[in-house]
């Protein structure tokens, strides 16, 4: 076949280029999404936290972040049907706000996603060390386990979509289930003092410190917009994608939920707030051991490793899909849009992700940062930031899309009124997250206080490729036709 006069044939090759499709069921997306927000790891992380500041209200805020994010998804759904573009985000804010909106969002979604990734291998680093520690007695220190993760991660995400939909979908099933094992446990028990609805009595759900606890069951969430990156690759995207958002929301809202309501009744409505303050890494552990067993607990320790695997390969994937969009769309370098003539997966982006983590890995290490205190929450931190605002701003697409395009318009519940009242909730969310920066990321003082701005920063860094790289003019898009797009419609459409 030969060129198109004019056309660059790098640039044929990534515009010929395209994901699988029909790859993906609800199930193997629901897979993705659950996994990325990591139940078990979750749970163990954040669940002291939220009891720390709410106290025996603590299931409530999952309850509340939830209802959030559900009404956010009736719009989201609504709006999947006509925007399911590995571009995620960036392609709904371009389709609902106009095609600088795009710019904007493209660069804080690289930034989020890439902070969460990279953050989260800090994590891993820590637990696995620490596993392979208390388990066989190796001392293996972290840095190179991180860099074996990096590895690993990288060919997972460089091959089939459906080799990680499938490990993904053990390793999650596993995780919810050693939950499972111990919340029914602890409910047949009867907990400390008898099974109560104690959680969710209103006097105990609104209280003056609620803020800080609902932020961290926000965070919980963070990953269920996932759902649209891997529209090209659903089977039937206009059906299979809304319910798979839907889906997602309530299977993470569910567990979370009773799981924290079982902790609550573990250690009983006058003492779970103590407890969780006395000791919130050995929160979760000691009451499963207490309830279930020492054998349970220590393949829920073995679980942990392999619940940040699975969140660690579904952020790869995510970003890596937003870089392949971003990429077809000349946004970022055109190369990046090439897929895998075989996998047919964002090979390319995929290793090019996998060379920046270890470079940006390779950086802290000589900056001798702590894995956990330093790379792990400072990164995650301006991550879960950054997603609550790609979450905003998704809602705002919403409305603004269906404003825009009235022929496409279904109810005014789904189109309008949900995703503004699930907007207003993640704006909240954001209010609460940029006031408790520090207790999100730890950091109380000094330059790392700034790193909010980092998500400035890479708006406007977005925004300003955008607008040079469009004024290239059009380009040929050989998988549609000959069509004359540029960025701007790869965005915008």
């Amino acid at each position: 076949m030969t060129n198109p006069p004019g056309v660059d044939p790098h640039l044929q090759a990534a515009l010929t280029g395209s994901l699988r499709g029909g790859s993906l069921g609800v199930p193997a997306i629901v897979f993705f999404v659950v996994a990325t927000a990591a139940p078990l790891a979750a749970v163990l992380g954040a669940g002291p936290v939220v009891f720390a500041f709410s106290g025996v209200g603590g299931p409530a805020m999952y309850v509340i972040a939830a209802a959030v994010l559900l009404l956010f998804g009736v719009g989201f759904a609504a709006m999947s049907r006509f925007a399911t573009s590995a571009g995620g985000f960036a392609a709904f804010a371009g389709k609902g706000l106009g095609r600088h909106a795009g710019y904007l969002m493209a660069g804080v979604a690289i930034l989020a996603y890439a902070g969460m990734l990279i953050g989260l291998f800090g994590q891993f680093a820590v637990f696995a060390a620490d596993l392979l520690a208390t388990l066989f007695g190796w001392d293996i220190p972290w840095q190179l386990i991180a860099f074996l993760g990096v590895i690993l991660i990288g060919v997972f995400g460089y091959l089939d979509i459906g080799l990680s939909a499938s490990i993904l979908g053990v390793l999650m099933i596993l995780e919810v289930l050693i939950l499972i094992v111990f919340d029914v446990v602890v409910i047949a028990a009867g907990g400390a003092s008898g099974v109560n609805l104690d959680a969710f009595a209103l006097q105990n759900v609104f209280t003056p410190d609620m803020g800080a606890g609902l932020l961290f069951a926000f965070a919980c969430f963070v990953g269920f917009e996932a759902t649209v990156i891997y529209g090209e690759e659903a089977k039937q995207p206009k059906v299979t994608i809304p319910r798979a958002t839907y889906a997602s929301i309530i299977v993470i809202g569910v567990v979370y939920t009773v799981t924290m309501w079982a902790l609550g009744l573990a250690y009983g409505s006058d003492e779970v707030q103590a407890a969780a303050i006395a000791d919130p890494v050995g929160f979760v552990f000691a009451a499963n051991t207490q309830f279930v067993g020492e054998w349970s607990t220590v393949i829920m320790r073995v679980l942990v490793v392999t619940s940040l695997i699975a969140v660690l390969l579904a952020f790869h994937n995510t970003l890596s899909r937003y870089l392949f969009s971003l990429g077809r769309a000349r946004f970022l370098s055109i190369r990046l849009g090439n897929t895998h003539p075989r996998f047919r997966s964002p090979s390319v982006a995929s290793i090019v992700l996998s060379v920046v983590t270890a470079l940006v890995l390779v950086g802290f290490v000589i900056a001798q940062a702590d894995p956990f205190l330093t790379i792990y929450l400072w990164l995650v931190g301006v991550g879960t930031l950054g997603v609550l605002v790609l979450q905003a701003a998704g809602a705002a697409a919403v409305i603004g899309y269906f404003l825009r395009h009235r022929s496409s318009r279904t109810n005014a519940w789904s189109n309008f009124i949900a995703p503004a009242l699930g907007g207003l909730g993640l704006v909240g969310a954001i209010v609460l997250a940029v006031i408790n920066f520090p207790l999100l990321t730890g950091i109380t003082e000094g330059p790392a206080t700034l790193l909010p701005w980092l998500l400035v920063i890479a708006a406007a860094a977005g925004l300003v490729v955008g607008v040079m790289r469009s004024r290239g003019g059009g380009i040929v898009d050989l998988s549609t036709g000959v069509i004359q797009v540029g960025v701007d419609d790869e965005l915008h459409q």
